[in-house]
């Protein structure tokens, strides 16, 4: 009987805390701030692949507030011929540090990762790896706006670029 009485008096305090339902401001406040990107986003691009080839495809990205304002998830379908070629969930939320964010990334070959992010003025940057960063913004058209590049040599060369129109 002690035992039970010890376990329940040790174990309590653990799920209490565990179940921390109360909303972080700090973390949806920061959140809202891509809000721009809310919404059914379609249109098309171009990247080059290892040959240096540019290939073209069709994007459709569904952004939507989630967690009650603390996450953003953003997911991405890229088609070329009618075949699936891109297939991403993310998760974005408030990481240290005003403007900055973690960046989850889910892919349909079983990678995943978690990368550093940050707003800059209206302009959301994520960074894959150290040498590599994707830039979005919203267009003077009102269009979602995404280009990749890669640092080679102290220079920045793009790789990736897309224009989406927003439907609703």
């Amino acid at each position: 009987m002690k035992n039970i009485i010890f376990m329940w008096m040790f174990c309590l305090p653990m799920m209490v805390n565990a179940q921390n339902y109360e909303l972080n401001l700090e973390a949806r406040n920061e959140v809202e701030k891509l809000e721009f990107l809310l919404g059914e986003w379609s249109g098309s691009g171009w990247m080059l692949n290892q040959s240096r080839e540019k290939m073209t495809f069709e994007q459709k990205e569904t952004v939507q507030m989630k967690i009650n304002g603390t996450g953003l998830l953003i997911e991405g379908v890229g088609t070329s011929g009618g075949e699936i070629i891109h297939n991403a969930l993310a998760i974005i939320t408030k990481a240290d540090g005003e403007g900055k964010y973690k960046f989850d990334s889910f892919l349909q070959s079983n990678q995943h990762g978690t990368f550093k992010a940050e707003l800059k003025g209206d302009v959301l940057y994520w960074y894959p790896t150290e040498n590599v960063r994707y830039v979005i913004r919203i267009n003077e058209k009102g269009q979602w706006f995404e280009i990749g590049e890669a640092n080679v040599g102290g220079n920045w060369y793009q790789f990736f670029e897309m224009t989406l129109d927003k439907s609703n």
